[in-house]
């Protein structure tokens, strides 16, 4: 049956997700899974929070994209070490990926790992990966409906980020309904209104992952 294939697919990820755990804790490595629409900012949204946290922290990023290697150039220019996973059509990176991903990166010497999933709203939320927290990015130009259509992933993310807010006056984007949409989904997640191009709530975020990182280690 599909629900029993679905399950032992899940439990298998779950197992070498919970052996990644492990492994980051004891290097003292905080990661985080960022997740999203294609085309909701996440990798502009990345390398703007990267600008910031490479002055006081060493860190790495696995890139995942069905094809290509562009946002991998793209944070790779900053200087930052990058894994580029390409799914060739798949939805989301998996535990497995991430496993073997990691062997190319020194852990010793990181203290944080970013992980940019595939462009989706639906599977990556399914799959653990061995990260301390989900983020996903909510760009305003995808419309207010999108917690409510996708519950999973604002469920399980621990901050939201509502990004491109510098367009809400030329999009018909309802943005209490989204906010109260998402903390009736999440009560306890943090919410982030930003924008990567005004450069508008970004210290607001980057100071909160700080403080994350600090109460991991």
């Amino acid at each position: 049956m599909q629900v029993e294939v679905k399950t032992n697919v899940l439990a298998k990820n779950d197992a070498i997700a919970s052996d990644l755990q492990r492994l980051f804790k004891e290097k003292n490595i905080f990661v985080f899974n960022l997740m999203g629409s294609p085309g909701a900012g996440k990798t502009s949204l990345l390398e703007a929070t990267l600008q910031e946290l490479v002055k006081d922290y060493n860190i790495a990023v696995i890139e995942g994209d069905l094809f290509t290697n562009q946002d991998a150039e793209r944070i790779h220019a900053l200087g930052v070490p990058v894994i580029q996973i390409n799914t060739v059509g798949g939805c989301h990176l998996d535990a497995h990926m991430i496993q073997d991903a990691v062997e190319d990166l020194d852990l010793d010497t990181l203290d944080m790992i970013i992980i940019e999933n595939v462009g989706n709203l639906v599977c990556p939320a399914e799959f653990e990966i061995g990260e301390s927290m989900k983020v996903t990015v909510l760009s305003v130009t995808e419309g207010e409906d999108k917690p409510l259509k996708y519950p999973l992933i604002f469920k399980e993310s621990k901050a939201v980020l509502l990004n491109k807010i510098d367009l809400l006056p030329y999009v018909p984007f309802n943005k209490d309904k989204a906010v109260k949409d998402i903390r009736n989904l999440n009560p306890q997640g943090f919410i982030f209104e930003v924008s990567c191009i005004a450069k508008d709530g970004l210290a607001t975020w980057i100071d909160w992952l700080k403080e994350q990182l600090k109460m991991y280690r």
